[in-house]
């Protein structure tokens, strides 16, 4: 077998390949912090509260454009009871809001929003708040586009009573101070298909059916709209439209080269061949179809392409590192089956947050109001899915470094063994290692990153000068290398992996050679390995 190109490219050509996917890899990281814009843009406004005095759910009620709903200041409140107040009011929240006068609407690239309530509960001696309340919302929720008149409002999500758990607290009981309450999450959309949107949101009271009860005087409500920004959808997706076709036609060029071998694929071109068709199916940019189609199960899609990746990311590096310690097998017996118990964490950690994710965003494409944390036995089980992927993670990266700690300790075993071989044997072996190693430290770099880019994806965004003229997004910058890494990582291994052209002596051509150079170019040419450094493991083992 000639062995792979890690092996048997030259130490020029090496450095000048790294070299240019160092330059990718700074390439991605800098689109991120200076070219793309915060990954989120979230946008706070202010209820407007109509009054509706016929207590009709059916109408639509909206605060700009021809025919917009009576404002509730309006009118005498002192001549309405507490009781007529809450259920005549409607809040209203027309959005995009207007900037410098001028009317804005969504754009498609904006891809997704998620909206927080945000209460604003005043005290009343007559209305005290208690600590921790059931809220019923009775919400819903419209659009309309570009061209309709302004009361052309249709329905997106039907009105529905929604609970919510609340919790408020304050300091200091005298009337008119505020109390101090949690956010509540309201909607999420997975597509921004409309140009314009409207929510109306009522709060009923109702003794009988206990319906708001001791809620207190709520004096205005708050909503964040978090939408992903469209110049950071841009060009995440022109990565995607670059990477896409490169991993596409190297996985070809790869298959080719293995197939023009006389043995069938080992175990780890098998795994290569699926860690690139994981990373091209994450990479295809399905994106340009949320400009001309509505897809609202996108953001569940886009969970479900990640979390695949990451399942076949995991499991070849597992798999990578174990196929050069089990030199005790012979290569027939290597296939998958053998990593079962390695691979459990993986399979128990992604099985959770599917199931989250599908009892999550699932249910959000029938009911955008839906959400699995309102209720006690809803966020125990949600908390229950988390946890176990958060163990079974953590099992898995102990196991991972404890794999790796022992490719190292193995290779130091055996290369006691190189002073005793033949200045051939000896300098050939040491160029494997000392690649080999390098490739296992650009893994573990490669997994850091991908913990610390999934880390800083759950915090919020932050801002940091560079200087006074340009200004670093981190979080962008991070998503951009992350993603970069991936496929740079990815396409490394599929070119340094794949079988070279170059051939060993044959034991004709050394006949004349002693007996320890005849049996390096027998193992030098074992069809049954990837690589040579799997011989050499397997041979002084032997030994």
């Amino acid at each position: 077998m000639p062995g792979a190109i890690l092996e048997n490219l030259s130490g020029r050509k090496l450095s000048i390949l790294i070299s240019l996917l160092l330059i990718c890899q700074v390439v991605c990281f800098l689109i991120g912090g200076f070219i793309a814009p915060p990954p989120s843009h979230a946008e706070r406004m202010l209820a407007t509260q109509c009054l509706d005095q016929g207590n009709n759910s059916k109408n639509w009620f909206y605060s700009r454009g021809k025919g917009s709903c009576a404002l509730f200041r309006e009118y005498d409140k002192t001549s309405l009871d507490h009781r007529m107040q809450a259920n005549n009011i409607v809040f209203v929240f027309q959005f995009p809001l207007p900037k410098d006068n001028m009317t804005h609407d969504y754009s498609r690239w904006q891809q997704n929003l998620i909206g927080v309530l945000e209460p604003e509960i005043t005290y009343q001696p007559e209305a005290e708040m208690e600590q921790r309340i059931t809220l019923t919302l009775n919400v819903k929720l419209g659009y309309r586009n570009k061209g309709d008149s302004d009361d052309a409002w249709k329905p997106l999500a039907a009105s529905s009573d929604e609970k919510r758990i609340l919790d408020c607290s304050i300091t200091h009981k005298k009337p008119g101070y505020y109390y101090n309450c949690s956010d509540i999450p309201l909607l999420e959309l997975g597509s921004l298909h409309h140009d314009f949107y409207l929510l109306n949101i009522r709060l009923p009271v109702d003794n009988d059916k206990q319906t708001n009860q001791g809620l207190g005087h709520v004096h205005g409500l708050w909503l964040v709209a978090i939408h992903q920004n469209g110049g950071f959808t841009k060009v995440w997706v022109s990565l995607k439209t670059v990477f896409f076709p490169i991993v596409v036609a190297i996985m070809i060029w790869f298959w080719q080269r293995v197939h023009q071998l006389s043995r069938s694929p080992a175990l780890l071109e098998y795994m290569l061949l699926f860690l690139g068709g994981a990373l091209t199916f994450l990479n295809v940019p399905l994106e340009y179809l949320t400009l001309y189609v509505d897809m609202p199960f996108m953001v569940l899609l886009g969970d479900i392409r990640q979390g695949i990746f990451y399942a076949v990311l995991l499991s070849f590096w597992l798999v990578f590192a174990g196929e050069h310690l089990m030199i005790q097998e012979s290569a027939e017996q290597r296939t998958l089956k053998s990593y079962w118990k390695h691979l459990s964490a993986v399979a128990v950690g992604c099985f959770s947050l599917l199931v989250f994710d599908i009892c999550e965003r699932g249910s959000q494409l029938v009911n955008p109001f839906y959400s699995i944390w309102v209720t006690e036995l809803g966020t125990n089980l949600a908390l229950s899915f988390i946890i176990l992927a958060g163990i079974s993670a953590g099992v898995y990266f102990i196991f991972l470094v404890y794999r790796i700690w022992e490719v190292f300790y193995n290779i130091s075993a055996k290369r006691a063994v190189l002073p005793s071989m033949s200045s051939a044997r000896r300098l050939h072996y040491q160029g494997v290692i000392y690649r080999f190693k390098f490739l296992m430290l650009a893994t573990v770099l490669c997994a850091a990153m991908t913990v610390v880019g999934f880390i800083l994806g759950q915090v919020s965004e932050g801002h940091w000068k560079w200087d006074d003229d340009h200004e670093l997004e981190f979080t962008s910058a991070f998503f951009t290398g992350v993603y970069g890494m991936w496929n740079i990582y990815i396409f490394a291994l599929i070119v340094l992996y794949a079988p070279s052209h170059k051939q060993w002596p044959s034991e004709t051509d050394v006949r004349g050679n002693s007996s320890e150079e005849i049996e390096f170019s027998r193992l030098a040419t074992d069809p049954s390995e990837i690589s040579s450094l799997t011989s050499f493991a397997r041979k002084t083992a032997m030994d």
